[in-house]
């Protein structure tokens, strides 16, 4: 018996010791060793319809078989319907303040006398996030945001609807983070307007992000 106890008596302070030396288990196991959203320096893509309510002519003299078929006046084409293709290039300032500069370009379809023309624009995007929405783990990845961008825009012919221009646009749009942490989906509905021709329209686009 006493053995017995002189035995324990020296295992004790190795068993000890063992269990000093053990690494501490993390607090929890299943916590992610990374954000579920990336944040930062970021692309995306956009391709939708746009739609302009009133397609004058810039240059009558250029164009001036733009009349209407009928009487043979001098006649804009009326509204113009067609798709957009764009990109950005931006960084996310914080979670819910976003700077990028953009850019795209349409292809555009009026009147049957009027005919289709091109626009091309490039510049500055600001967006910021007004609600945010989270998912059953408790992590953000829905916003409600309103974004405005303004740039230079050119369109060919040239001298048609318009040459040299200012594009502004501004509106609401959805996005969601996905578990894919880099990739965002999205939806935008923009009030678009060019400044020279005097033409206001609508763009509606999904979008495609990705987030280095």
């Amino acid at each position: 018996m006493r053995a017995k106890a002189i035995i324990l008596a020296a295992l004790l302070p190795l068993a000890a010791a063992a269990q000093e030396s053990a690494p501490p288990m993390p607090e929890n196991p299943r916590a992610p060793r990374f954000e579920e959203v990336a944040r930062g320096f970021f692309t995306g893509f956009e391709v939708g319809y746009l739609t302009l309510f009133k397609t004058p002519v810039a240059d009558p003299t250029r164009f001036a078989y733009v009349k209407d078929p009928i009487t043979g006046a001098p006649r804009a084409g009326g509204r113009s319907d067609g798709f957009m293709v764009g990109t950005t290039v931006g960084y996310d300032v914080t979670d819910r303040l976003a700077l990028a500069i953009y850019g795209f370009g349409a292809s555009s379809t009026a009147g049957p006398w009027y005919g289709s023309f091109s626009m091309f624009s490039f510049g500055g995007d600001a967006r910021v996030a007004l609600l945010g929405a989270r998912d059953a783990n408790r992590v953000e990845r829905f916003y409600l945001y309103l974004h405005g961008r303004a740039g230079y825009l050119v369109s060919f012919p040239s001298g048609l609807f318009t040459t040299h221009d200012l594009y502004v646009a501004g509106g609401p749009g959805i996005e969601y983070f996905t578990h894919l942490r880099h990739f965002s989906i999205g939806l935008a509905a923009d009030v678009a307007y060019v400044m020279n021709a005097k033409a206001a329209g609508l763009a509606v686009t999904p979008t495609v992000r990705y987030t280095f």
